[in-house]
């Protein structure tokens, strides 16, 4: 067995390589990229930014989630609350009244989305100038190879006539 390899597949820990990010996907039974999949979608993203005041009701989430399906919206809710992040509370009434809200450890992943949050108010402006540069440019290089293109085809078809008159 070589050093740094563990016997149990599943292990996730160290494997000898600083901070390797590629790590996360290349083991079949680690969950990290699982987890992380999970957790930075962006309806899971807005579930828990609105939980984060209070517990809400699934009519209240969707209302307040623009283009969210039902479908969709259950389906999040599922998936938070099988990870431990959002609790459902199903109150006996008619109709059944049916409550979500953060669970503690829900509550520490909001503290870390909210410093995600934060970091893109604060570089927003400059991606959106990197994104007009980025797109300034790929337009050039469009522009340019369109040209190239129309010279290469026009070469050609002076070529052939060419052939074809002799």
């Amino acid at each position: 067995m070589e050093d740094g390899t563990f016997e149990s597949l599943g292990y996730c820990g160290d494997t000898g390589i600083d901070d390797d990010v590629l790590q996360w996907d290349q083991r079949a039974d680690c969950e990290v990229r699982q987890i992380l999949d999970r957790v930075a979608d962006k309806w899971s993203l807005l579930v828990i930014a609105l939980l984060d005041k209070r517990s809400l009701r699934f009519t209240e989430l969707r209302r307040a989630i623009d283009g969210v399906s039902q479908r969709m919206l259950t389906r999040t809710l599922r998936h938070l609350e099988r990870d431990g992040l959002v609790s459902r509370t199903v109150h006996p009434t008619v109709p059944p009244r049916v409550d979500y809200e953060l669970t503690p450890m829900g509550v520490t992943l909001h503290s870390t989305i909210r410093a995600l949050v934060v970091w893109t108010e604060e570089h927003q402006n400059a991606i959106a100038a990197a994104r007009a540069a980025y797109d300034r440019r790929a337009a050039a290089e469009q522009e340019a190879a369109e040209r190239e293109e129309a010279e290469r085809q026009a070469v050609a078809r002076a070529a052939w006539r060419t052939d074809t008159s002799n």
